[in-house]
């Protein structure tokens, strides 16, 4: 708990950048979650409550259980009709016949109607590979079986091998879930089917705050599933860019909520110097409160250099399928180290429309140097606004 980190530095020095390749490293299995300083403001709900949300969504568990499950691959799937007791024309799913084949042998079961919706929902048909959970009835689509994967050359399906073992088996599923989904999970009120419920919930408002108490009965349930090995907490990362947007409160909050046991990773960014944190009259390094700021691990981040410019500029040419003559990207380079990184990535496509224009497949440095005569970067163009003042309307 209460592990943190701030990348402090100018505009375009690759503080969100970073971010996102950490966000790559971790993989898809670890949460990570991303927020702009300036979201927690809302009409509808507190900004407490907002941060809260992010932090658990940036928590991940992985629940491991051994289930009582029929697997195999889909060979008959009959649903059985049945005149409709409440009278009319229409008639209903009385039960549902589905054969189920793994390499051991064949099983041919008789299903609820329940189940049948939830074979719909799936998509399941003929030839897919799927598994039923003996004690909820839930359905688990796996996959395409591969007795079928010459049937195209080409298709978006998923072919898995026919099952091993018998049909009916006990099986550990592994399921990934987050703090945040528990919450939401067990806050909606399970309401009937009749109409009055349906209109409860349709007029309901569309975000609720889900309460204090609720949390730290799930924290309770969590940390018992832990103890008992059936769940792995997985810390992830949460991600607040522009730090210097939240206000007193939501520091206050912030500083409660790293102390918590279940808390993630937290990265924070800004490009603001000295400046008044917001709430306050009081002037701190990067608009964070000193208290807060001696919980951080900070990073700086530093101008890029001429070659790192380049070889920047270099993958994002390659990715754009620009080439250059000469030159033209060290020229490009030295624009980028005046400027700013972001203003010469910008150059790249007016120069490319030019070079094409004039009949050439690579871009010269004439055409860098015609297009940065077009437009102006932001320093250029603050200089420029300054000497002209008694033109411009105050």
């Amino acid at each position: 708990a209460g592990r943190a980190l701030l990348l402090a530095g100018a505009p375009g020095t690759g503080k969100t950048a970073l971010a996102m390749g950490i966000a790559q490293e971790l993989g898809p299995k670890v949460p990570f979650c991303p927020m702009v300083g300036s979201e927690v403001f809302s009409s509808e709900v507190k900004k407490t409550e907002i941060l809260m949300e992010n932090f658990r969504r940036a928590i991940g568990l992985r629940l491991k259980e051994m289930k009582e499950v029929y697997e195999g691959e889909v060979t008959e799937l009959s649903p059985e009709e049945t005149e409709n007791a409440l009278g009319g024309y229409g008639k209903t799913i009385s039960h549902v016949i589905i054969g189920l084949k793994t390499v051991k042998g064949t099983k041919q079961l008789k299903l609820d109607p329940s189940i049948y919706e939830n074979l719909q929902k799936e998509k399941v048909v003929v030839g897919d590979v799927i598994y039923i959970e003996a004690n909820s009835g839930a359905v688990k689509r796996v996959g395409r079986s591969d007795a079928y994967a010459t049937e195209f050359d080409l298709e978006a399906e998923e072919y898995v091998p026919l099952p091993k073992g018998e049909v009916h088996k006990r099986k550990e599923v592994v399921q990934d879930v987050t703090l945040h989904d528990l919450d939401v999970a067990n806050a909606k009120p399970q309401g009937g089917h009749d109409i009055m419920s349906l209109m409860g919930q349709i007029m309901k408002p569309k975000k609720t705050e889900i309460t204090e108490k609720l949390r730290v009965e799930i924290n309770k349930v969590v940390n018992r599933y832990i103890d008992q090995g059936v769940a792995e907490l997985v810390p992830g990362v949460l991600f607040v860019d522009e730090v210097h947007m939240l206000d007193i409160e939501c520091f206050t909050y912030l500083n409660r909520a790293l102390e918590s046991t279940l808390a993630p990773i937290v990265i924070f960014a800004t490009n603001r110097g000295m400046c008044t944190v917001r709430g306050t009259d009081i002037v701190a390094p990067h608009g964070v409160p000193v208290d807060l700021l001696d919980r951080l691990l900070i990073i700086r981040t530093l101008p890029y250099s001429v070659q790192e410019v380049v070889q920047i500029i270099a993958i994002r040419a390659n990715i754009e399928s620009i080439q250059f003559e000469g030159d033209a990207l060290q020229f490009l380079g030295h624009i980028g180290e005046r400027t700013s990184l972001r203003y010469a990535v910008q150059l790249l496509t007016p120069a490319n429309i030019l070079a094409k224009t004039s009949g050439r497949e690579s871009v010269s440095r004439t055409d860098i140097e015609d297009i940065d005569g077009l437009f102006r970067d932001a320093k250029t163009s603050a200089a420029m606004l300054a000497a002209n003042q008694d033109k411009y309307i105050m």
